[in-house]
């Protein structure tokens, strides 16, 4: 079991009960691939919030659910917070569950398959330093096999849930991390799951932007006024992880606009951005991705992020800080 200054639950691997019918799966550290999942159930009724990376991990949590609740026996209905395959890549061990995404998120998804993943990891030797970087992320899961399970509903903007008698209302927030991140809002436990719009002390990921719909998102959840936040990565939390990442992103997008009106090119400005105040969070290295597409922003550049380049860069920082 890891402490967490911002966390208000034990953060340690697998199922924390939240209280009344509601779970959380938690992965520590939160790094790379170790993502966080939910459980929502009333009567006999259940919805599942992301499954894993993998088809172990994803088996694992759902056996400690069904354990745990008999409504889990069976899960219902599945919403893949976004597109990223540590929130959907165990989808297919659930098949009777009806699978709800936002329409960007569906349309994202295909792009990022586990066949592709699988692909990436065995040609990662021949792949140099960003190879190696790459097996250092995702070395420890494993794609082989996995079938990737679509969403069968999709929608735009807001949806209302219902589990047994609880209401889970679903809001797209992005495109912000990823092009179609929604967050599931339970208003009788004043609870929210929030995709990756959160990493709670790990530095969050600018996939896709824009940075003001991210901090659209945080306003949103602050709005909420929530006990209990549970987000995409890190420890359970509250209002005061939904500030921390906030405050970050504003942050990052006032030191990386000074450097951008001053010519720095973006990798020399995500070297220079002073990080002391996150020193302890980690992954700093997404500082590259970040700092990138913000400078993209900064240009009024809409062309498609070029991720294979974006680890490139951000191998290059994580080598630069074993250094």
């Amino acid at each position: 079991m890891s402490q967490s200054a911002l966390g208000v639950r034990a953060y340690r691997r697998g199922l924390t009960e939240l209280g009344n019918g509601c779970w959380a799966w938690l992965q520590p550290d939160g790094g790379w691939g170790w993502s966080n999942a939910g459980l929502v159930t009333d009567g006999d009724q259940s919805l599942l919030v992301d499954t894993l990376f993998d088809h172990r991990l994803t088996a694992e949590m759902l056996a400690a659910m069904r354990d745990a609740s008999p409504a889990a026996r069976r899960i219902d209905q599945l919403l893949n917070t976004h597109a990223n395959g540590d929130h959907c890549n165990g989808n297919a061990l659930v098949p009777e569950a009806d699978i709800i995404a936002s329409r960007a998120c569906a349309e994202e998804m295909p792009h990022e398959s586990p066949a592709m993943m699988q692909g990436l990891r065995e040609q990662a030797p021949a792949l140099g330093e960003v190879g190696e970087f790459f097996l250092h992320c995702f070395g420890r899961f494993d794609f082989a096999g996995i079938e990737q399970r679509l969403p069968t509903r999709t929608f735009e903007g807001e949806l209302d849930l219902a589990v047994g008698d609880k209401r889970v209302h679903l809001k797209q927030v992005g495109p912000a991390h990823t092009a179609g991140d929604v967050i599931a809002w339970v208003p009788a436990e004043r609870l929210v799951y929030t995709g990756d719009i959160l990493f709670i002390e790990g530095h969050p990921i600018l996939w896709a932007g824009p940075v003001q719909n991210w901090l659209d998102a945080c306003d949103h959840i602050l709005a909420l006024d929530p006990a209990l936040v549970v987000p995409g990565h890190g420890p359970v939390t509250d209002t005061r992880g939904v500030r921390a990442v906030r405050d970050y992103l504003v942050y990052l997008r006032d030191e990386a606009r000074r450097r951008y009106d001053a010519g720095m090119p973006a990798l020399e400005a995500a070297r220079d951005i002073n990080l002391s105040d996150y020193e302890s969070w980690g992954d700093a290295e997404r500082i590259a991705v970040n700092v990138t597409v913000l400078y993209k922003e900064f240009a009024g550049d809409t062309s498609p992020n070029d991720v294979l380049a974006l680890f490139g860069l951000m191998a290059q920082l994580h080598r630069d800080r074993r250094r």
